[in-house]
């Protein structure tokens, strides 16, 4: 059975349950389940291995069609003692409007394809057998409902790909006692060598918190009497900063009653100035690369948890200091090996799909990016949030301003320390990095456009009509593309090369107009792998290299003009 490791390190109780492997499954195309009596049914029609989506080869299906509902059933074995705390039912991420039953009764319901969501099921359980029941409807031409990079037409096409139905991530159970800790936020100061937190409870009880390194105790903090939240502050003794490359973590152990949740953070400082993002202090060039997180053999969820390692890997190989997260929220296990490895990241959501001149779509969107934030806030790798990508003006249709402004201060609202994109390329409202998209081919004409911007101050942006530049820090957050060993069938961004020799002489070229300027403050490089028909990354689908990684690792790694 495969991808059995805990789903959410940063939040890590002892007495969970696995519930991935195989689940009683059925296709509900006509959405008819529910009038089919699929609710109260015992048994449904065929079988699917979790945590796969029934596109996926892994799952044992692979029916790549369109899919407008899912039904999955598993029964499960509840002791008297379990009973006697909370038992809760998480499921890491399902596509799109799920709904859960627990022995025909209604657990809850969610929407959204990308955040992880539970419910307390535990009145709903009797000792002994008990049937859980989950149904998935999806409809990605839905213009209300984001879909990120899943393809609306019946095949792959350009940059989009297989679509993911129902649920692509972790389903367990945990148990708690009847009082227990509901959630924490963390919050480090590296110049003071401290670190704040903000714990939720549910009960009322004493709580400590310890903090160690390399198993000694660095801190800890003891309160009693808490009711609902509580707010506290350690002092360390020994300062370990999370650094690129060195990603030197804390452990945290916090006890409530008879709860015990470990988690950890970095201890790292993130700033923003007209220079650039600032990491403890010291300006840095973000060397990243496009990853939108796609397997072969299970599309939007990893074989294995050494899959994400490998990635990190292939990436830092290549003189990649990190990555941005396009269009998908990445699974909280991926984040953790970012964390451990000193790999910064931008967190971004999947807003592809949703028709963002219409504010009918903004709660479907600003619900679930939210929900986004509040479960990645702790993760150090995480120095940028980007909701928004590439939000045209199309089919007559023009991109409301206040769709974008408003998610913009609501991330700011939620998370003060990180730097926000608002909307990634175009077109920017009210944001705290411009960021550009320009995937021009000719290393000459490309160094010219944005010379300017430390010649004269002025940034080349052939969406001015629509973006006024004011300013601020300039980030090339995708260029390259190129087509790289490609097939009758590839797709890439402008003039394919003809061999290795012209690719690495463009790449270098490219990036060195980037790193050369000092005006720029990082680039993002299309992209680290091919994904199905798009045959323009450093790697094969499969992550075989196609290109001399140590060369692209050299020219990556030169000293950029903006770096201290």
């Amino acid at each position: 059975m495969r991808r059995l490791e805990h789903p959410n390190p940063q939040f890590e109780r002892k007495n969970w349950q696995n519930l991935n492997g195989q689940w009683q499954f059925e296709i509900d195309d006509s959405i008819s389940g529910r009038e089919r009596g699929l609710i109260e049914a015992q048994n449904l029609s065929g079988e699917i291995t979790l945590p796969f989506c029934p596109e996926s080869i892994l799952s044992g299906i692979g029916r790549t069609d369109f899919i407008n509902a899912v039904w999955y059933k598993k029964i499960i074995s509840i002791s008297p003692e379990q009973l006697d705390g909370r038992i809760f039912l998480h499921i890491g991420a399902s596509d799109y409007y799920t709904e859960v039953w627990v022995n025909a009764k209604s657990a809850g319901t969610h929407k959204g394809g990308y955040a992880s969501f539970s419910f307390d099921i535990t009145t709903l359980l009797k000792p002994g057998e008990n049937i859980i029941t989950v149904c998935a409807e999806d409809n990605v031409r839905n213009p209300l409902q984001p879909r990120g990079k899943q393809s609306e037409t019946y095949a792959s096409r350009v940059c989009d790909y297989t679509r993911t139905t129902g649920i692509w991530q972790t389903v367990w159970l945990e148990f708690t006692p009847r009082e227990y800790i509901k959630d924490f936020k963390i919050t480090p100061c590296a110049a003071a060598g401290s670190v704040e937190m903000s714990v939720q409870l549910a009960g009322a009880g004493d709580l400590s918190a310890k903090v160690f390194y390399d198993g000694s105790i660095m801190g800890e903090c003891a309160i009693n009497n808490c009711r609902q939240s509580v707010n506290f502050s350690i002092k360390l003794n020994e300062i370990h900063l999370w650094e690129l490359g060195c990603g030197r973590l804390y452990d945290v152990e916090l006890k409530f009653g008879e709860d015990t949740v470990h988690t950890y953070f970095g201890l790292r400082d993130i700033a923003l100035n007209e220079k650039g993002l600032m990491l403890n202090g010291k300006h840095i060039f973000q060397r990243l690369v496009l990853d939108q997180g796609f397997y072969p053999d299970g599309i939007y969820t990893a074989p294995e948890d050494a899959s994400f390692l490998k990635d990190i890997e292939l990436s830092l190989a290549a003189g990649f200091n990190g990555a941005r997260l396009h269009q998908k929220a990445f699974e909280p296990r991926f984040l953790y090996h970012c964390d451990k490895m000193g790999y910064m990241v931008w967190g971004e959501y999947g807003n592809w799909g949703m028709d963002y001149s219409d504010m009918r779509a903004l709660p479907n969107m600003l619900m679930e990016w939210l929900e986004i934030l509040n479960r990645d806030y702790n993760h150090p790798s995480i120095v940028c949030w980007c909701p928004f990508n590439e939000t045209w003006d199309y089919a007559g249709r023009r991109q409301d301003d206040d769709m974008i402004r408003t998610v913009y201060r609501a991330t700011k609202q939620l998370d003060g320390m990180r730097p926000c994109i608002d909307t990634s390329g175009n077109f920017h409202v009210q944001t705290d990095i411009f960021d550009v998209h320009d995937y021009e081919q000719n290393v000459e004409v490309f160094k010219e456009r944005y010379d300017l911007l430390f010649k004269t101050g002025e940034l080349f942006d052939k969406y001015a009509h629509r973006q006024p530049y004011t300013g601020e820090p300039v980030l090339m957050s995708e260029y390259g593309g190129t087509t790289i060993r490609f097939k009758d069938n590839a797709w890439g961004y402008g003039q394919p090369v003809e061999d290795e020799a012209q690719f690495l002489k463009r790449y270098e070229g490219l990036t060195t107009a980037l790193l050369d300027n000092p005006k720029m403050i990082g680039f993002c490089y299309t992209q680290l792998y091919d994904i199905e028909q798009e045959q323009n990354g450093l790697y094969t689908y499969d992550r075989q290299p196609k290109v001399d990684i140590e060369a692209i690792r050299r020219i990556n790694t030169k000293k950029a003009a903006m770096e201290d």
